[in-house]
């Protein structure tokens, strides 16, 4: 038997330490939308993340409101003030349907009302993060549905 020369990978298989010059792609430079694959943390998407966590955590959906109420009369794009309006909407419907669930949970009523109000609040935010990730404004803000 012949002893081979173990000592490295035969000259033909030396990968090249540097890429050649001509076969470098230019950066490319990041654009106005939202980050591809990641996740984009503008105003309308605080807020209605604050909202969803007032769920677990009580107070955040009036830290949400407050914050909308000043990044409105900040908004710079057509598409986050129609998010401020929404969500400023969503707010406002989800406290008077809350109270309104409060008052009639005697009569057994206000249970499915609270469910009900709970269930509109987070399609509303869902509905306002997905749109603001894709820095899309909302077709009706005014509205008090979804």
């Amino acid at each position: 038997m012949s002893e081979t020369d173990l000592s490295g990978p035969p000259p033909s298989m030396t990968p090249s330490m540097t890429p050649p010059e001509g076969n470098v792609p230019p950066p490319t430079p990041p654009g106005p939308s939202a980050p591809q694959g990641g996740f984009d943390f503008n105003y309308p998407t605080i807020v209605s993340l604050l909202y969803l966590s007032s769920f677990v955590l009580g107070i955040t959906a009036i830290v949400g409101v407050v914050l909308a109420y000043v990044w409105k009369g900040e908004s710079r794009e057509a598409w986050e003030a129609s998010h401020y309006e929404y969500l400023i909407n969503t707010f406002w419907i989800g406290l008077v349907g809350s109270i309104i669930g409060f008052i009639l949970i005697f009569i057994l009523i206000g249970i499915p009302i609270l469910l009900a109000v709970m269930a509109l609040m987070v399609v509303r935010s869902v509905l306002s993060l997905i749109r603001a990730q894709k820095h899309e404004p909302m077709p009706n803000p005014g509205t008090w549905l979804a």
